[in-house]
């Protein structure tokens, strides 16, 4: 639709060339998983983590997929030259493939594997310290599909609470994010992305156990913050811990780490976090994020 090419199967193409089966049970039964990230100078940003979890979600279940570092890395680039960007936003998606109609009896053979790109949008560095809303939603957070929560097409608890958000109308400010509390009403994540606070010398972010996904972005950020010499703790927490915080971040792989300034509570209460711009820590975190990304 957007003109791009695309990536199909080791192959670039044209986005109306490329075709996928009515018989793929990603279509049929959401039975896939993707990954996004972006680049920087044209290279796949911790790529490697992504891979990790990308291969070991397929094997468990049951999809035959593997790609490397290298293998994704050249596709990447391959890709980004074709449609003349330099970098981009990147969509890698392993679809469990052709089968028969019904319940898989069997282990998927012959996935499909998709790669989208789209140029990533230019955000002045102002816009990035102001920060932006984050509104708690009514939409609770889904119990995983596993132990741990996949990444996968399924998707629609995303959906429901983006609809959500976008019921509000005009009262959204551009680029509210949307907060999801798990069933047992811990606080959980964000529609696209995973939640930290700051207080009292503590970084807090949700325990993997409330059903959150395992961000790879979020990890990172844990790591940098230790490294920083900063004390993170994962952990079940309430919406008035947060409403105390001194401050608030989201991270995830394309808009990297997003400072929360404002709290939407769900009868439309504004609460302002860290006099409405970037607080200290989440500047210190943003520094650190960028010269890992331009060590890497």
């Amino acid at each position: 639709m957007s003109g791009l090419k695309v990536g199909l199967n080791g192959t670039v193409l044209e986005a109306d060339e490329a075709v996928i089966s009515v018989y793929d049970h990603g279509f049929l039964y959401g039975l896939g998983l993707f990954e996004t990230f972006r680049t920087y100078g044209g290279q796949p940003y911790l790529l490697g983590s992504h891979m990790k979890r990308l291969n070991a979600g397929c094997k468990e279940l049951g999809i035959a997929f593997f790609m490397s570092e290298e293998e994704v890395e050249r596709w990447v680039r391959q890709l980004l030259q074709a449609n003349g960007l330099n970098d981009g936003y990147i969509r890698l998606t392993v679809s469990a493939g052709v089968a028969e109609l019904g319940l898989p009896s069997a282990d998927y053979t012959e996935p499909t594997v998709l790669l989208l790109v789209k140029p990533l949008p230019a955000i002045a560095e102002e816009a990035v310290l102001r920060g932006k809303p984050l509104r708690l939603l009514n939409t609770r957070r889904n119990t995983p599909e596993g132990n741990v929560r996949f990444k996968s097409l399924h998707y629609m608890n995303n959906i429901l609470a983006r609809r959500e958000l976008l019921s509000y109308g005009d009262d959204i400010a551009p680029g509210t994010e949307g907060l999801m509390l798990s069933r047992d009403g811990w606080l959980a994540e964000g529609i696209v992305s995973n939640l930290f606070f700051y207080r009292a010398g503590i970084v807090y972010t949700p325990d993997i156990a409330t059903g959150i996904l395992p961000g790879v972005t979020r990890k990172r950020v844990i790591e940098l913050a230790e490294l920083e010499g900063l004390q993170v703790q994962e952990g079940f927490y309430t919406w008035e811990q947060l409403r105390g915080a001194e401050e608030i971040w989201m991270t995830n792989s394309i808009q990297e780490i997003v400072p929360v300034t404002t709290l939407i509570a769900t009868d439309g209460e504004y609460i302002a976090v860290s006099g409405g711009i970037a607080g200290a820590v989440t500047r210190r975190m943003l520094a650190a994020y960028r010269n890992d990304i331009s060590c890497t």
